[in-house]
């Protein structure tokens, strides 16, 4: 058994875990939350369920561990319903959870009824489960609607001929964002960008798919081995797609 809880893991990691006998089982904190926050595992109803199904559960970050609550907000300052596609800052509050920084720093990460802003963007379920669709400063806004960029990662992840990918937002003069696709191949495999954008379009909307995609060798990393965005974003931050 294998606890992630530094980023979502792929559903292919998931898949791929399971054929080697490890499950994979994931959760979510930050240091506010001391640091556990949620956990998902699959509940007993899910038991028989087909394994897409079991899949599409297990790729969530869970629901809040005892004593801790959630909320969501949407970008026009409103919470968000738990209707598993709402998209909103998820914000907490808990026996553990900070309530503030040291001498006051950083006060605008708490709201004035003492719930701590994550900086994470959610959708949340009727079971109260916990889908991590972004940061907020990684977030595409694209004419006023959000783009995912974990959920496009993940689809061009399960491709075949995809070893890893990253999404970025880059300016665009009509839409204000849109996503911009960093992708790896494995050494074996070719694809180029139709064939990925025919991938996406099996699952996503035409606006929602990237407009540019670039192949490198490599993906620049933090020292704790996430994708590094800031640096992709300096590669191409003059990769307008209008």
């Amino acid at each position: 058994m294998l606890l992630v809880g530094g980023s979502a893991a792929p559903p292919s990691l998931i898949r791929g875990l399971d054929r080697h006998g490890l499950t994979l089982i994931h959760a979510w904190g930050m240091t506010e939350t001391s640091p556990l926050g949620s956990v998902c595992r699959l509940p007993v109803e899910f038991d028989d369920a087909p394994e897409a199904e079991q899949l599409d559960y297990r790729s969530r970050q869970g629901r809040p561990s005892p004593f801790v609550e959630i909320r969501g907000r949407g970008d026009d300052g409103e919470l968000i319903p738990w209707d598993d596609r709402t998209m909103g800052e998820l914000e907490v509050r808990g026996p553990w959870v900070a309530r503030a920084y040291h001498r006051g720093e950083g006060a605008e990460k708490f709201t004035d009824d003492g719930w701590f802003v994550t900086g994470d963007i959610v959708t949340i379920d009727a079971r109260g489960n916990i889908r991590i669709c972004d940061r907020s400063k990684d977030l595409v806004k694209s004419g006023g609607e959000w783009i995912s960029s974990v959920d496009l990662e993940n689809a061009l992840m399960a491709h075949e001929a995809v070893a890893e990918a990253a999404v970025i937002a880059v300016p665009d003069e009509r839409w204000g964002e849109r996503p911009l696709a960093v992708v790896v191949l494995r050494e074996d495999r070719q694809a180029d960008a139709d064939d990925l954008r025919d991938h996406l379009a099996t699952q996503y909307a035409k606006w929602q798919i990237p407009d540019r995609f670039e192949f490198i060798d490599e993906l620049p990393r933090t020292a704790t081995g996430k994708f590094k965005k800031t640096t992709l974003r300096e590669m191409f931050a003059g990769a307008k797609v209008s």
